[in-house]
Protein backbone atom coordinates (compact mmCIF):
# COMPACT_ATOMS: atom_id res chain seq x y z
CA UNK A 1 0.00 0.00 0.00
CA UNK A 2 1.44 3.74 -1.34
CA UNK A 3 0.05 5.17 1.55
CA UNK A 4 -0.35 9.04 0.43
CA UNK A 5 -2.53 9.60 3.36
CA UNK A 6 0.88 10.04 5.35
CA UNK A 7 2.18 12.74 3.75
CA UNK A 8 0.44 15.79 5.14
CA UNK A 9 -2.60 16.44 7.36
CA UNK A 10 -3.75 18.81 4.90
CA UNK A 11 -2.62 18.61 1.55
CA UNK A 12 -4.05 14.97 1.93
CA UNK A 13 -3.03 11.98 -0.86
CA UNK A 14 -2.87 12.33 -3.77
CA UNK A 15 -4.49 15.92 -4.05
CA UNK A 16 -0.74 17.54 -3.44
CA UNK A 17 0.63 15.42 -7.10
CA UNK A 18 -2.18 16.89 -9.18
CA UNK A 19 -1.42 20.34 -7.46
CA UNK A 20 2.07 20.43 -7.95
CA UNK A 21 2.22 21.48 -11.17
CA UNK A 22 -0.90 23.62 -10.76
CA UNK A 23 1.06 25.57 -8.39
CA UNK A 24 4.22 26.17 -10.55
CA UNK A 25 2.27 27.39 -13.33
CA UNK A 26 0.45 30.19 -10.96
CA UNK A 27 3.09 30.98 -9.43
CA UNK A 28 5.32 31.70 -12.38
CA UNK A 29 2.72 33.36 -14.24
CA UNK A 30 2.60 35.69 -11.13
CA UNK A 31 -0.80 34.70 -10.34
CA UNK A 32 -2.11 36.52 -6.72
CA UNK A 33 -4.28 33.48 -6.02
CA UNK A 34 -6.28 30.09 -7.08
CA UNK A 35 -10.09 29.47 -8.10
CA UNK A 36 -11.32 25.95 -8.30
CA UNK A 37 -15.03 24.42 -8.15
CA UNK A 38 -16.16 21.35 -5.65
CA UNK A 39 -18.30 20.86 -3.07
CA UNK A 40 -19.18 20.86 0.43
CA UNK A 41 -17.11 18.51 1.44
CA UNK A 42 -14.33 18.18 -0.99
CA UNK A 43 -10.85 16.84 -0.84
CA UNK A 44 -9.81 18.91 -3.28
CA UNK A 45 -10.98 22.42 -2.21
CA UNK A 46 -9.35 21.46 1.10
CA UNK A 47 -5.96 20.97 -0.38
CA UNK A 48 -5.81 23.77 -2.61
CA UNK A 49 -7.05 26.67 -0.05
CA UNK A 50 -4.67 24.58 2.60
CA UNK A 51 -1.88 24.86 -0.55
CA UNK A 52 -2.60 28.66 -1.58
CA UNK A 53 -2.13 29.53 2.35
CA UNK A 54 1.04 28.24 2.61
CA UNK A 55 2.27 30.18 -0.80
CA UNK A 56 1.23 33.36 -0.04
CA UNK A 57 -1.56 33.13 -2.55
CA UNK A 58 -5.29 33.48 -2.36
CA UNK A 59 -8.16 31.49 -2.74
CA UNK A 60 -11.55 30.99 -3.87
CA UNK A 61 -13.49 28.23 -3.93
CA UNK A 62 -17.18 27.53 -6.60
CA UNK A 63 -19.12 25.49 -4.05
CA UNK A 64 -21.97 22.73 -5.08
CA UNK A 65 -25.41 23.49 -3.80
CA UNK A 66 -26.74 26.44 -1.01
CA UNK A 67 -24.82 28.19 1.12
CA UNK A 68 -24.27 25.63 4.64
CA UNK A 69 -21.66 24.49 7.20
CA UNK A 70 -19.46 21.41 7.11
CA UNK A 71 -16.47 20.64 8.46
CA UNK A 72 -14.57 20.73 5.32
CA UNK A 73 -16.27 24.39 4.98
CA UNK A 74 -14.81 25.23 8.20
CA UNK A 75 -11.48 24.44 7.11
CA UNK A 76 -11.81 26.57 3.96
CA UNK A 77 -12.85 29.05 5.54
CA UNK A 78 -9.67 28.86 8.50
CA UNK A 79 -7.67 28.30 4.95
CA UNK A 80 -8.63 32.05 4.00
CA UNK A 81 -10.79 30.84 1.06
CA UNK A 82 -13.45 32.95 -0.63
CA UNK A 83 -16.58 30.93 -0.79
CA UNK A 84 -19.15 31.55 -3.64
CA UNK A 85 -22.25 28.61 -3.40
CA UNK A 86 -23.27 27.93 -7.14
CA UNK A 87 -26.56 26.09 -6.40
CA UNK A 88 -27.01 23.00 -8.34
CA UNK A 89 -27.60 24.70 -11.61
CA UNK A 90 -25.32 26.86 -11.73
CA UNK A 91 -22.73 23.72 -10.74
CA UNK A 92 -23.60 21.61 -13.34
CA UNK A 93 -22.68 24.47 -15.94
CA UNK A 94 -18.95 23.82 -14.76
CA UNK A 95 -17.95 21.45 -17.66
CA UNK A 96 -19.46 24.40 -19.77
CA UNK A 97 -16.01 26.02 -21.98
CA UNK A 98 -17.22 29.91 -20.75
CA UNK A 99 -17.93 28.77 -16.84
CA UNK A 100 -14.38 30.54 -15.30
CA UNK A 101 -14.80 33.89 -17.82
CA UNK A 102 -17.28 34.93 -15.09
CA UNK A 103 -14.78 34.62 -12.54
CA UNK A 104 -11.86 35.23 -13.88
CA UNK A 105 -13.36 38.53 -14.63
CA UNK A 106 -14.11 38.72 -11.36
CA UNK A 107 -10.71 37.51 -10.13
CA UNK A 108 -8.62 38.66 -12.65
CA UNK A 109 -4.97 37.76 -11.70
CA UNK A 110 -6.44 34.29 -10.01
CA UNK A 111 -4.89 31.08 -11.47
CA UNK A 112 -8.20 28.49 -12.52
CA UNK A 113 -7.40 25.03 -11.43
CA UNK A 114 -9.75 22.41 -12.88
CA UNK A 115 -11.88 20.39 -10.47
CA UNK A 116 -10.48 17.66 -8.93
CA UNK A 117 -7.20 19.21 -9.84
CA UNK A 118 -7.46 17.28 -13.00
CA UNK A 119 -6.33 18.40 -17.01
CA UNK A 120 -3.14 17.03 -17.90
CA UNK A 121 -0.93 19.38 -15.44
CA UNK A 122 -2.85 17.17 -12.71
CA UNK A 123 -1.77 14.03 -14.20
CA UNK A 124 1.74 15.07 -15.21
CA UNK A 125 1.92 15.47 -11.58
CA UNK A 126 1.19 12.04 -10.86
CA UNK A 127 3.98 10.28 -13.00
CA UNK A 128 6.07 10.61 -10.80
CA UNK A 129 4.71 8.23 -8.31
CA UNK A 130 5.76 5.44 -10.69
CA UNK A 131 9.10 5.95 -9.80
CA UNK A 132 9.03 7.14 -6.60
CA UNK A 133 7.45 2.88 -5.64
CA UNK A 134 10.73 1.68 -8.37
CA UNK A 135 13.02 3.32 -5.50
CA UNK A 136 11.24 1.53 -2.18
CA UNK A 137 10.49 -2.19 -3.71
CA UNK A 138 13.85 -3.51 -2.26
CA UNK A 139 12.51 -2.26 0.91
CA UNK A 140 9.69 -5.06 0.80
CA UNK A 141 12.00 -7.42 -0.50
CA UNK A 142 10.41 -7.25 -4.37
CA UNK A 143 12.00 -7.00 -7.22
CA UNK A 144 9.27 -5.94 -9.28
CA UNK A 145 5.17 -5.63 -9.23
CA UNK A 146 2.55 -6.87 -11.58
CA UNK A 147 -0.09 -3.58 -11.14
CA UNK A 148 -1.96 -0.87 -9.62
CA UNK A 149 -5.27 -0.76 -7.60
CA UNK A 150 -6.43 2.94 -6.63
CA UNK A 151 -9.77 4.49 -6.75
CA UNK A 152 -10.83 6.87 -9.85
CA UNK A 153 -12.63 9.84 -9.11
CA UNK A 154 -11.83 11.90 -12.17
CA UNK A 155 -9.58 9.55 -13.73
CA UNK A 156 -6.26 12.41 -13.09
CA UNK A 157 -3.88 10.18 -10.99
CA UNK A 158 -4.66 6.92 -13.24
CA UNK A 159 -4.05 8.53 -16.17
CA UNK A 160 -0.64 9.65 -14.24
CA UNK A 161 0.40 6.53 -13.20
CA UNK A 162 -0.57 5.27 -16.80
CA UNK A 163 1.86 8.15 -18.08
CA UNK A 164 4.50 7.09 -15.57
CA UNK A 165 3.83 3.10 -16.56
CA UNK A 166 4.88 4.17 -20.31
CA UNK A 167 8.46 4.63 -19.62
CA UNK A 168 8.82 1.32 -17.83
CA UNK A 169 7.33 -2.20 -18.26
CA UNK A 170 3.64 -0.72 -18.79
CA UNK A 171 1.92 -2.43 -15.65
CA UNK A 172 -1.59 -2.51 -15.47
CA UNK A 173 -3.29 0.29 -13.73
CA UNK A 174 -6.59 -0.81 -12.38
CA UNK A 175 -8.70 2.20 -11.30
CA UNK A 176 -11.55 1.27 -9.11
CA UNK A 177 -14.56 3.83 -9.73
CA UNK A 178 -15.87 6.14 -7.18
CA UNK A 179 -18.75 6.82 -9.42
CA UNK A 180 -21.30 5.68 -12.20
CA UNK A 181 -19.25 5.01 -15.40
CA UNK A 182 -21.68 7.34 -16.86
CA UNK A 183 -19.72 9.99 -14.77
CA UNK A 184 -17.56 10.10 -18.38
CA UNK A 185 -13.70 9.21 -16.51
CA UNK A 186 -13.24 6.70 -19.48
CA UNK A 187 -13.27 9.71 -21.94
CA UNK A 188 -11.45 12.03 -19.55
CA UNK A 189 -8.47 9.28 -19.23
CA UNK A 190 -8.57 9.06 -22.68
CA UNK A 191 -8.22 12.51 -23.52
CA UNK A 192 -5.71 12.76 -20.74
CA UNK A 193 -3.38 10.26 -22.17
CA UNK A 194 -3.68 11.75 -25.94
CA UNK A 195 -2.62 15.31 -24.40
CA UNK A 196 0.37 13.39 -23.31
CA UNK A 197 1.14 11.56 -26.12
CA UNK A 198 0.97 8.07 -24.27
CA UNK A 199 -1.07 5.22 -25.77
CA UNK A 200 -4.28 4.87 -25.12
CA UNK A 201 -3.85 1.78 -23.12
CA UNK A 202 -2.53 0.24 -20.39
CA UNK A 203 -5.49 0.35 -18.06
CA UNK A 204 -8.71 -1.15 -16.50
CA UNK A 205 -11.90 0.80 -14.85
CA UNK A 206 -13.53 -1.32 -12.49
CA UNK A 207 -17.25 -0.26 -11.15
CA UNK A 208 -16.87 0.11 -7.63
CA UNK A 209 -19.45 2.83 -7.17
CA UNK A 210 -22.15 0.60 -5.60
CA UNK A 211 -25.07 2.73 -6.28
CA UNK A 212 -23.42 6.26 -6.93
CA UNK A 213 -21.19 8.52 -6.18
CA UNK A 214 -21.04 8.89 -2.42
CA UNK A 215 -23.61 5.99 -2.01
CA UNK A 216 -23.10 3.69 0.98
CA UNK A 217 -24.38 0.81 2.55
CA UNK A 218 -24.50 -2.08 5.56
CA UNK A 219 -21.56 -3.92 3.67
CA UNK A 220 -19.46 -1.26 2.77
CA UNK A 221 -19.71 0.33 6.29
CA UNK A 222 -19.10 -3.09 7.70
CA UNK A 223 -15.99 -3.43 5.71
CA UNK A 224 -14.36 -0.21 6.19
CA UNK A 225 -14.83 -0.80 10.21
CA UNK A 226 -13.62 -4.43 10.04
CA UNK A 227 -10.78 -3.56 7.85
CA UNK A 228 -9.81 -0.66 9.86
CA UNK A 229 -9.58 -3.27 12.65
CA UNK A 230 -7.28 -5.81 10.81
CA UNK A 231 -5.20 -3.21 8.75
CA UNK A 232 -5.05 -0.15 11.24
CA UNK A 233 -5.14 1.61 7.96
CA UNK A 234 -8.02 4.68 7.73
CA UNK A 235 -10.16 4.76 5.09
CA UNK A 236 -13.01 7.02 4.12
CA UNK A 237 -16.19 5.50 2.22
CA UNK A 238 -16.31 7.55 -1.11
CA UNK A 239 -12.89 6.33 -2.42
CA UNK A 240 -10.68 4.14 -0.44
CA UNK A 241 -12.83 1.86 1.30
CA UNK A 242 -14.73 1.59 -1.85
CA UNK A 243 -11.31 0.60 -4.25
CA UNK A 244 -10.34 -1.72 -1.14
CA UNK A 245 -13.85 -3.24 -1.61
CA UNK A 246 -13.49 -4.09 -4.99
CA UNK A 247 -10.51 -5.40 -4.75
CA UNK A 248 -10.99 -7.98 -2.15
CA UNK A 249 -13.84 -9.07 -4.37
CA UNK A 250 -11.56 -9.13 -7.67
CA UNK A 251 -9.07 -11.00 -5.17
CA UNK A 252 -11.60 -13.67 -4.07
CA UNK A 253 -13.05 -14.26 -7.53
CA UNK A 254 -10.46 -15.42 -9.15
CA UNK A 255 -9.66 -12.13 -11.29
CA UNK A 256 -5.68 -12.25 -10.19
CA UNK A 257 -3.42 -15.31 -10.20
CA UNK A 258 -2.08 -16.00 -6.50
CA UNK A 259 1.12 -14.52 -5.78
CA UNK A 260 0.08 -11.40 -8.22
CA UNK A 261 1.69 -8.18 -6.43
CA UNK A 262 -0.18 -5.41 -6.58
CA UNK A 263 0.18 -1.42 -5.44
CA UNK A 264 -2.92 0.12 -3.24
CA UNK A 265 -2.72 3.59 -3.69
CA UNK A 266 -4.17 5.22 -0.45
CA UNK A 267 -5.65 8.50 -2.28
CA UNK A 268 -5.90 10.24 1.10
CA UNK A 269 -8.82 12.22 1.63
CA UNK A 270 -9.34 11.65 5.05
CA UNK A 271 -11.08 14.85 5.78
CA UNK A 272 -13.96 14.46 4.06
CA UNK A 273 -14.81 11.01 6.41
CA UNK A 274 -16.18 13.71 8.78
CA UNK A 275 -19.26 13.98 6.94
CA UNK A 276 -19.88 10.52 6.70
CA UNK A 277 -18.91 9.33 10.28
CA UNK A 278 -23.15 9.48 11.24
CA UNK A 279 -24.35 7.75 8.21
CA UNK A 280 -21.89 4.62 8.91
CA UNK A 281 -22.70 5.04 12.65
CA UNK A 282 -26.88 4.38 11.37
CA UNK A 283 -25.96 1.70 8.77
CA UNK A 284 -23.98 -0.45 11.11
CA UNK A 285 -26.71 -0.14 14.08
Amino acid sequence: MLRLDLIDPELSGNKWFKLVHHLAAAQAGGASGLLSVGGPHSNHLHALAAAAKRHGLGSVGLLRGHAHQTATVQDLQRFGMQLHWLGYGGYRDRHRADFFDTWRDRYPNYYSVPEGGGGLAGALGCAPLVGHVQTRLAALGWTDYDGWWLAAGTGTTLAGLVIGEAQQRRRTVHGALAGPPSHGVADEVSRLLHDAGTADSGYQLIDACRGGFGRLDEPLARFLLETEAMAGVPLEPVYTAKAMMALRLSVQGGYFAAGTRLIFVHTGGLQGRRAAEAQLEELLR
